[in-house]
């Protein structure tokens, strides 16, 4: 039995229709003769979405009791026994109650895809793993249930379901969505135009990449390797050298004439791993201006740069490619064409762009190399060029009539690659020319003579030379070769060390003096017409530029300064890219810095702002209502009645008590976050403490507590404060259940009603100070009771967090420490 094939109607946002999509699919199977079963669907009590059920078989569910209630979850083993041909199974990023088959239900709906069976699923973008905090920070609202990205990747075909901002939003506001209680503090919170346009967003893109990736294995599995223009890829190359900024900036300006154009960055290495000509610090700086402009940077590996470059951007796609113009001389690129005009004449279809720059003729030759070997040996080298070939000479002498020349030739050469290997090729160049004197005047005919008769013995002596020459080059090159690597090695290591840094927080400035052995680094800052020391290592500090070895300059008001010792121009490469990390790191910790400082700041003023607004409204309008009861009292043009008194008083009275409670909980609220509520723990008896204050609330209110509850730690007066706020909560939409039950060490107290309940996305919100959710009446409060309830059982060391009451509506659940 082959696997199923997985359909998912992904939701751009709650609410935009996917279940009723999933189900309208589903009828149209079932009257096309496929066998279709519903395994698991919530309508969450929306009319239209459950007239789409009518006809469709529906599998009972699976039954579970965790903590003193029943649940529904989905029966994968009664799918899989039913054998249909198609699942219809809602919701594929829930969480199963403790105690199910699997964890997640995509879990569940996997076994079913196992087992041979079509499943069609939604899921809404915000519960996607990938976008869980960024959906978080757009809508202040965390996401506790996902799925991976591979699971809704690997379908076989995802639809998304999508609705513009305004259309949802009056879906909602005609009780389509939920119910007309929510629908204003929902429109005000998550389901903002803002907010609704972002997820569309995010949909749309995440959507996208998946086509991308589809459109890449169609591309592989058939071989095609032109460039479809379906985006807008643009691919600008970097060299590390100073035009990197210009054509960043070149390409990002081409990038954004498309909509939606993506920009790639990359920098080509060689194969060897040997890239001296890259500036690592200009690569830094290239690469963070690429990413702060929404591209990406990337890093392969070839020593055919054109064909390297060409392989990147086929293998991405790309439409077009920035190069820089050639900054070689003229007579170079007169003998080779270079990288651009390669990369141009086998270009294809892709479009090439080659850009000047202000470093496109290169000012004056480039620098020399430093010389391969150290003094030392060059020095060696030399002496053995000019000591040891005579030396040579001699001891040959001899024995002259036994040695032919090719053998004598032989010897020389010996001594000539030896010269190469300990002086490297100049010496070795200086030996070979000696050495053809030399085995010229003393052991080719005629004797003591610059003539040569033989016309074979010329050519053994220049082939002397020319072998000489080349074994030299050759072993200078490969001697130059290692201390580059060696070198490349060194700066690779330190600059992952300074990645590792960044990443880990660690101090750079001493990292880098411990690196270097120098006496002192220190970062600079301009202060008007002096400087200031922002941060050092070792001492004494360099107090300005001009007081270090060596300096490099960040931008117009950092520089960095050493003392200790003079670097070189390869070590000072990687002082720039510590400098630029560096700058960096002071950056990002004086932005946290303020963030810090600001936050109380916004804290208060948003609590003050609060505050005046309950203050202005429900605050006033008791106030209100006892101010025109007594005044109504005190008038002497009415002749009031008893009856009338008696109801103008009991309004006052009210009135007062309501304005009482309400300072009350601000006092409360103060206290609590100033830390000085004072707390009285101690052992209490919940069976004591529940029933009072379910008396409190009224008839709506039923308890029901197990006769073995163990007593628990906290203080009496607060307790039954925290459960009077929650029941009378409850009590407004519907009768409440309040159960009990030990688990471990922790007593949980559950608050049970069956409200229209409270988004999953909304359960933090509502903890919050002066948050609401719903209309604001005469009635309601400052929306203190559970920001207040939430403080107070914190404070008593417990918990307090709300779940979803299955079938619909709340539980609020208490957690206190069992006493000992």
């Amino acid at each position: 039995m082959g696997r199923g094939r997985l359909r998912i109607y992904l939701g751009a946002a709650p609410g935009v229709g996917k279940t009723y999509a999933m189900l309208g699919e589903g009828g149209r199977a079932l009257a096309r003769g496929r066998d279709v079963v519903v395994g698991f669907v919530e309508t969450h009590g929306r009319r239209r979405t459950a007239e789409q059920l009518d006809g469709l078989e529906i599998l009972p569910r699976k039954h579970l009791r965790h903590r003193g209630a029943d649940f529904t979850e989905l029966d994968v083993e009664a799918v899989i026994a039913r054998e249909p041909k198609i699942a219809l199974i809602d919701e594929l990023a829930h969480t199963n109650v403790p105690g199910s088959r699997n964890a997640k239900r995509w879990q569940d709906v996997e076994e079913i895809l196992a087992a041979g069976i079509d499943v069609i699923s939604t899921v809404n973008v915000q519960h996607l793993e990938s976008l869980n905090d960024v959906v978080e920070e757009i809508t202040g609202v965390p996401q506790r249930e996902t799925v991976p990205d591979e699971v809704v990747r690997r379908a076989d075909q995802i639809e998304l379901v999508d609705m513009s901002p305004e259309a949802l939003r009056r879906r909602m506001a005609h009780g389509n969505v939920y119910a007309p209680e929510n629908v204003d503090a929902a429109l005000s919170n998550y389901f903002r135009v803002g907010n609704l346009t972002a997820l569309r967003e995010l949909a749309l893109l995440w959507l996208a990449g998946k086509v991308d990736e589809q459109l890449d294995r169609y591309r592989a599995d058939h071989g095609i390797s032109g460039t479809w223009e379906a985006r807008e890829r643009v691919v600008v190359a970097l060299t590390g050298g100073p035009e990197g900024e210009t054509l960043v900036r070149r390409a990002a300006r081409i990038a954004a004439r498309s909509k939606g154009a993506d920009l790639l960055a990359v920098h080509v290495t060689r194969a060897d791993g040997l890239s001296s000509s890259a500036d690592p610090a200009s690569l830094t700086k290239q690469r963070a201006l690429v990413e702060s402009l929404g591209g990406t940077y990337h890093q392969v590996v070839g020593d055919d740069v054109p064909r390297a470059l060409l392989d990147f951007a086929t293998g991405v796609n790309a439409t077009q490619l920035v190069l820089g113009a050639s900054r070689r001389s003229r007579l170079a690129q007169v003998l080779a064409r270079g990288v651009g005009l390669t990369t141009t004449a086998l270009s294809g279809s892709i479009d090439v762009h080659l850009v000047t720059h202000e470093a496109t003729h290169y000012p004056g030759r480039p620098p020399a190399s430093r010389a391969a070997l150290t003094r030392r040996r060059r020095t060696a080298g030399w002496a053995m060029a000019l000591l040891a070939m005579p030396l040579l000479t001699a001891g040959m002498l001899p024995f002259h009539g036994h040695l032919t020349l090719p053998s004598q030739i032989l010897l020389f050469l010996l001594l000539v690659v030896g010269v190469a290997l300990v002086g490297g090729m100049w010496p070795a160049l200086t030996a070979a020319v000696f050495g053809f004197a030399l085995l010229n005047w003393f052991f080719t005919p005629p004797l003591r003579t610059l003539t040569i008769h033989a016309p074979e013995n010329l050519l053994a002596l220049v082939i002397f030379v020319l072998v000489a020459a080349m074994v030299s080059t050759v072993v200078d090159l490969a001697a130059r070769r290692t201390r580059e690597a060696a070198r490349s090695s060194a700066e690779a290591e330190v600059l992952s060390t300074l990645a590792g840094q960044v990443l880990r927080g660690e101090p750079l400035l001493e990292r880098l003096r411990e690196i270097y052995g120098l006496t002192s680094v220190t970062l600079l800052e301009r202060a008007g017409e002096s400087w200031r020391i922002v941060s050092m290592a070792g001492g004494p500090p360099c107090t300005d530029p001009g007081a270090g070895d060596t300096d490099v300059v960040i931008d117009e008001d950092l520089v960095l300064a050493v003392r200790g010792k003079l670097l070189d121009a390869a070590d000072r490469r990687v002082l720039e890219a510590f400098a630029a990390e560096a700058a960096v790191a002071l950056r990002h910790q004086r932005l946290t810095e303020e963030a810090e400082a600001a936050r109380p700041l916004a804290e208060a003023d948003k609590m003050r702002t609060a505050l005046l607004a309950a203050v202005s409204h429900d605050l006033r309008t008791p106030l209100a209502s006892a101010k025109a009861a007594v005044e109504s009292l005190r008038s002497t043009e009415i002749d009031w009645s008893s009856a009338d008194r008696r109801e103008l008083l009991a309004t006052a009275d009210e009135s007062l008590v309501k304005l009482h409670r309400l300072v009350e909980n601000l006092l409360d609220m103060s206290r609590l976050q100033a830390g000085v509520l004072g707390l009285s723990l101690q052992h209490v008896a919940l069976e004591e403490i529940v029933p009072r204050a379910a008396a409190d609330v009224g008839d709506m209110v039923k308890v029901d507590l197990p006769a073995d509850l163990p007593e628990v730690m906290a203080d009496p007066v607060l307790l039954e404060r925290v459960l009077v706020n929650l029941m009378g909560n409850g009590a407004r939409y519907s009768p409440v259940l309040v159960t009990a039950s030990a688990h471990g060490s922790s007593v949980e107290i559950r608050i049970i009603d069956r409200g229209p309940g409270i988004p999953p996305e909304a359960h933090e919100r509502v903890f919050l100070p002066f948050q609401r959710l719903g209309d604001r009446d005469n009635h309601t409060g400052v929306g203190l009771g559970l920001a207040l309830s939430r403080g107070l059982t914190e404070a008593m060391g417990g918990t307090l967090v709300p779940e979803e009451t299955p079938g619909g509506g709340l539980t609020m659940i208490i957690s206190l420490e069992i006493a000992t």
